[in-house]
């Protein structure tokens, strides 16, 4: 048997789809952000990249490079094994104390990344749970789609953020069966944010367990930081708040918070949490130095939501197919996959811009997309060039700019909706 052949066929079907991903050689510069260097073909070019999650810039900030540094110095740079053989630094056990703060929560588990705490976390609390129901989003990111896989429970997917439907599921499952919701607060390639409290009131009513991703709000809303269920006022009434440190608070890994039982049990059952090495002292330390600035600093996340909204105005104001966002997260609608990645290369190539294309399984076939994700260091002459280099670029290329689209497309992207106003204080 040619054993090759199959691994062969396999990425000429991606290449066939069109949906093949090619990596960008990049090297961040500290103090420069956004900029960067990207090697290619022997040579080196300083470009500026427009589609990090680094959403704050807090990788580069000098208390997170200060903790990092001290930290390696003094512990050195790896975990020396898994948490119970050796692994649970003090860092770390600093940094799970914090999160268990920041979202006001008894505990906290930080795991290696943020797709591990969704998988390790959701299978190991729906397969506690006697004959548990998971309801999810169909929009859920692919880590919890694992984590629900895993579990070996039943699911049901409910239409994006439609409560009707979340509640028929929930009434045809009955109130004395072991139930769990899991949803995001903020969806990454759209923007938009699920209706927290609602989804809160059905648990209750219904007496389900509630799980909620916030890997693209923490850092980035409510008064410390905590997401938007801090910004909302409901973190009390979500079970288990997951998160990632490798975002807005621009490090590495993934965690939860919840009630010590909950957080215990997955800490004692989770082969994703117990088999692995524990995260290195040095990225602990740099967790918590960046989750410690954020909780009393709002510079950084008023600067972010400015520039982000700028962002949205002049693309807008361009004719450019920016598609309906209540977020940071600032999606241009391209709807073909080839022309995608034609975009997204002559936009490095030509005009030293770097923002990767989303194409299928990410997004929905028809709705692909760039996806912008400005930072407080994208400034107005930065979102200029932007909209500069996009329009030359959808121009060269013949893509639809946003008053040319058929109105069934355009109906997915014909309006800008502007950043949610935070609440007083967030």
């Amino acid at each position: 048997m040619n054993y090759q052949r199959f691994f062969e066929e396999a990425i000429d079907q991606l290449h066939a789809e069109r949906r093949y991903r090619v990596f960008a050689d990049l090297e961040r510069i500290v103090g420069a952000f956004p900029r960067a260097i990207w090697r290619a073909e022997g040579e080196a070019r300083e470009i500026t990249v427009w589609c990090s999650n680094d959403y704050l810039g807090m990788g580069q900030h000098a208390d997170v490079i200060a903790a990092a540094q001290a930290t390696v110095s003094s512990m050195g740079s790896g975990a020396g094994g898994t948490r119970n053989i050796s692994g649970t630094n003090h860092p770390l056990v600093e940094l799970e104390r914090e999160l268990a703060d920041l979202h006001g929560k008894e505990a906290g588990l930080v795991f290696t990344s943020g797709f591990v705490s969704n998988e390790a976390a959701i299978s190991t609390i729906a397969r506690l749970l006697p004959n548990c129901l998971i309801l999810s989003d169909e929009l859920n990111h692919a880590s919890m789609i694992e984590g629900v896989r895993r579990s070996g429970a039943e699911k049901k997917v409910f239409r994006h953020n439609d409560l009707a439907h979340l509640e028929s599921l929930l009434a045809q499952a009955g109130r004395e069966r072991a139930k769990l919701i899991v949803f995001e607060s903020v969806y990454s390639m759209d923007g938009d944010i699920a209706p927290i409290a609602e989804i809160a009131d059905l648990a209750d009513k219904y007496n389900a367990m509630t799980y909620i991703d916030e890997v693209h709000a923490v850092g980035m809303y409510g008064a410390h930081g905590g997401g938007i269920t801090e910004r909302e006022g409901l973190a009390h009434r979500i079970d288990v708040i997951e998160g990632t440190l490798a975002k807005a608070f621009g490090t590495l890994g993934g965690y939860i918070a919840g009630k010590r039982e909950v957080i215990d049990a997955v800490r004692s059952y989770a082969p994703g949490f117990i088999f692995t090495t524990a995260l290195p002292p040095m990225i602990a330390a740099a967790a918590t130095a960046s989750i410690r600035h954020l909780k009393v600093s709002q510079s950084e996340r008023d600067a972010q939501q400015r520039q982000a909204q700028h962002t949205k105005d002049v693309l807008s104001a361009a004719d450019l197919p920016v598609m309906a966002s209540q977020t940071h997260i600032v999606p241009i609608l391209v709807g073909d996959p080839e022309l995608c990645k034609m975009a997204s290369d002559r936009l490095l190539a030509r005009h030293g811009i770097y923002i990767q294309p989303i194409n299928y399984p990410t997004v929905p076939r028809g709705t692909e997309r760039l996806r912008v994700t400005p930072t407080p260091f994208h400034d107005d002459a930065l979102i200029e060039t932007l909209k500069e280099a996009l329009v030359e670029t959808w121009a060269a290329l013949g893509i639809p700019f946003e008053s040319q689209r058929k109105p069934s497309v355009a109906a997915r992207s014909d309006r800008i909706v502007p950043l949610t106003v935070p609440k007083a204080g967030g």
